[in-house]
């Protein structure tokens, strides 16, 4: 029997590979993804997911590749430290991002869908399910979220006739790493658009039909510090010098204002299986940050077993009836 769910996948950098881990064993359980959405790295499973790739063809290929491959410097970035700094100044990033694009572009290629049109939806139920992938991604020049590619229209473009993978490069520009996208819209107006986690990380909201008796449930893929199912704490990081600024910047943009969302809308972290972002690897224990370029093929696979046993836990405890009966028969 195939039981249907929606999957909304949070946006993490190189930690991405634990979503995948947790999505292969929602697929393992005989659950078929229908509608998918994400931020960031979250944006990339979602995207493979939503052309046909499973979790474990996506888990196999992330596990293969070298992260530092999408790390393409400009010509500035040649001059060491001082032509990184020139990089953030005169392009607002340090990383191209053409590497990325061109190689996720050639994933989707290899099932035949590269625009959003061929991943339309057959009789929507609502409009904001018109595609089977949305990407969160943030408009730095109108100062306001966009999902993708419903969002496109407002800027004269033809969802259908989008890039998947143009979609899915917005969304994974991280502030000063990677260069924004600069998108022209119908007036000729120059839209530079960033990372989605600087508005929306875990856009678990976005599936949500609004009905008290939604047709199949919502999983949400959050990654976590360490086990567990309660909001980060930062207060034991302190800040002493420009780069752990730098740091709790980035960290209170992409998640300041999804953990208040998600602390105060019931039933949210029921609905999400959460990740562990801190691996294991021999007698080594280290936690994974976003932007970890360094990362081992040990450390990725660690993370892809971290997010398996998480979907699997948080399997056993579900109940979709439940879970409607507390938090939304009333609503």
């Amino acid at each position: 029997m195939v039981l249907h769910c929606d999957g909304v996948f949070e946006g993490g950098g190189v930690k991405g590979i634990g979503l995948v881990g947790a999505a292969s064993a929602i697929e393992e359980a005989g659950y078929k993804f229908a509608n998918l959405a994400g931020t960031s790295a979250g944006a990339i499973v979602a995207s493979l997911l939503a052309v046909g790739y499973t979790a474990g063809e996506i888990g196999q290929i992330l596990q293969e590749m070298n992260y530092k491959d999408f790390a393409d410097e400009n010509w500035l970035d040649r001059f060491g430290v001082p032509g990184k700094i020139a990089s953030i100044v005169f392009r607002y990033g340090i990383f191209k991002g053409r590497y990325f694009e061109n190689w996720l572009g050639a994933l989707l290629g290899a099932k035949g869908k590269t625009i959003f049109g061929e991943i339309r939806l057959d009789n929507p139920s609502q409009e904001k399910y018109t595609y089977g992938f949305q990407a969160i991604a943030s408009d730095m020049t109108d100062q306001r979220l966009l999902v993708l590619p419903g969002d496109l229209q407002g800027f004269g473009y033809d969802p259908d006739q989008f890039s998947i993978a143009a979609a899915v490069r917005m969304s994974i520009s991280i502030p000063l790493f990677f260069e924004p996208v600069r998108l022209t819209d119908s007036r000729g107006k120059i839209h530079h658009i960033v990372d989605g986690g600087v508005l929306s990380n875990y856009p678990i909201w976005l599936l949500d039909d609004g009905t008290s008796d939604p047709p199949c449930p919502t999983f949400g893929f959050k990654l976590v510090d360490t086990a567990g199912r309660t909001l980060p704490q930062f207060g034991p990081d302190p800040i002493h010098n420009i780069v752990d600024y730098l740091g709790s910047l980035l960290g209170t943009m992409i998640s300041g204002n999804d953990n208040y969302h998600i602390s105060v809308s019931s039933g949210d972290y029921e609905r999400s299986i959460c990740i562990p972002a801190t691996v294991q690897v021999g007698d080594q224990r280290r936690l994974i940050s976003t932007v970890d370029f360094q990362i081992t093929p040990e450390e990725s696979n660690a993370l892809f077993n971290n997010g398996m046993k998480a979907g699997q836990a948080f399997l056993q405890g579900w109940d979709f009836d439940a879970w409607k009966k507390k938090y939304r028969e009333h609503s």
